[in-house]
């Protein structure tokens, strides 16, 4: 696979992620970086979505979300899982879900 391959992957971000803007800047920085997907909080208090977009844009944004987040959250774990080539984007923009 080359850094300009489509891929599209989950995400759970663990800690304190809900109640300090987590999904707006989220959503703000995957579309900085030209990504698509969603974002949404879960019942168990963590965050979930997915990107998709170029490889290298991807693994930015998931370093992104390993260490950065929004300015008053704290994250413990992130979580990746279902990585897959993908031929088309699936979404059209990256938007926070209900």
């Amino acid at each position: 696979m080359s850094s300009d391959d489509l891929i599209s992957v989950d995400y759970e971000i663990f800690g304190k992620v809900q109640g300090v803007f987590f999904r707006k800047y989220t959503q703000t920085e995957g579309k900085r970086l030209g990504l698509v997907g969603w974002v949404q909080n879960t019942d168990t208090g963590t965050v979930q979505g997915q990107l998709q977009g170029p490889r290298i844009k991807v693994t930015e944004m998931q370093e992104w979300l390993m260490t950065t987040g929004s300015p008053k959250s704290r994250i413990t774990k992130a979580e990746f899982k279902n990585e897959k080539k993908i031929d088309n984007l699936e979404h059209s923009t990256f938007k926070v879900a209900r």
